[in-house]
């Protein structure tokens, strides 16, 4: 089983002026797959707490996957991909690429994702879509892949053929 962190961020859902319906649409999706959710929580969008709180969950709850929502676009507010890089000591960007590619196919808006995806330690950290829909159809379409990385990175298989 998987430790799972999940970050939403937002500046009205840190307030309670919104509902955190993506982050609960991660919960469930990761939870309906065997991975225990050890933290979720809603930042604001500000690329320094977003950071303390990756580091935090990666190196100190040792969860095996970060998934973001949020703060992946053009807006000067939206640091979670800064944020994630700073986080990291290795960039996996196939991962992004793939949600990238896969979400153009729904629509051409994908293009303007800026989500990254990186390792830190044994950590994957994933920056995923703001939307509820958007996060559904791209951590179902990484998923599969998604668990072999994690068993790689945490050293319980080291089997790559197939």
């Amino acid at each position: 089983m998987f430790k799972v962190g999940i970050i939403t961020a937002s500046d009205k859902g840190s307030t309670g002026e919104r509902e955190d319906i993506s982050g609960k649409t991660i919960d469930e999706i990761v939870k309906s797959k065997g991975y225990e959710v050890k933290k979720r929580i809603i930042l604001p969008d500000d690329e320094e707490k977003l950071l303390k709180e990756m580091i935090y969950m990666a190196d100190e709850l040792k969860v095996d996957l970060i998934l973001t929502t949020g703060g992946t676009g053009f807006s000067k507010r939206d640091v979670t991909p800064e944020a994630t890089i700073r986080a990291c000591d290795r960039m996996a960007n196939g991962i992004a690429e793939a949600m990238r590619y896969y979400s153009l196919s729904i629509t051409p808006r994908a293009m303007l994702s800026r989500a990254v995806s990186g390792i830190r330690g044994e950590t994957l950290i994933i920056n995923l879509p703001g939307s509820p829909k958007a996060v559904r159809e791209s951590l179902e379409y990484i998923m599969d892949s998604l668990h072999h990385g994690l068993e790689i990175l945490t050293g319980k298989t080291g089997d790559c053929a197939r």
